[in-house]
């Protein structure tokens, strides 16, 4: 039988795999929504899409991405036609940050593509292995919480 030391060591191991697929699968996607997309800028993108409209400090408080670089890569996203600044209702010396109609098309396209992918590698899964899986990663994902 193996400890709770070998467990965590295979947890730790097979998260560091997961993290590795997923950084790839990122620079993957932001090509996929725009071949000069840059993983940061894909991440601010599927951010503001989620979130919603919102100021860069939130991106920045958000993402842990720093302030400068979520500037450069929005501008990026602007020039792209993904996403558009606008004065801050509630601030007008600030901006908001939104998804423009195009943004928004093109990360839907991926999202389905993406639960295409997920439901196909997880085809042989029970709906209860699925279920265990999701309560598993929301309990570790809430143990990370500050």
């Amino acid at each position: 039988m193996s400890s709770k030391a070998d467990s965590l060591r295979s947890i730790e191991r097979e998260l560091g795999v997961l993290l590795r697929r997923v950084r790839r699968k990122t620079a993957v996607n932001a090509r996929t929504i725009h071949p000069d997309l840059q993983p940061t800028a894909y991440s601010i993108l599927l951010h503001v899409v989620e979130q919603g409209p919102g100021r860069a400090t939130q991106i920045v408080d958000d993402l842990g991405i720093d302030k400068g670089a979520v500037s450069r890569q929005v501008t990026h996203l602007e020039k792209l036609g993904l996403v558009a600044r606008s004065a801050d209702p509630a601030d007008g010396r600030a901006q908001r940050i939104a998804a423009t109609d195009l943004g928004h098309r093109r990360i839907a396209a991926l999202r389905e593509e993406r639960r295409s992918d997920f439901a196909g590698r997880l085809s042989s899964w029970t709906a209860e292995d699925l279920t265990e899986l999701a309560q598993r990663l929301a309990r570790y994902n809430a143990s990370l919480e500050p």
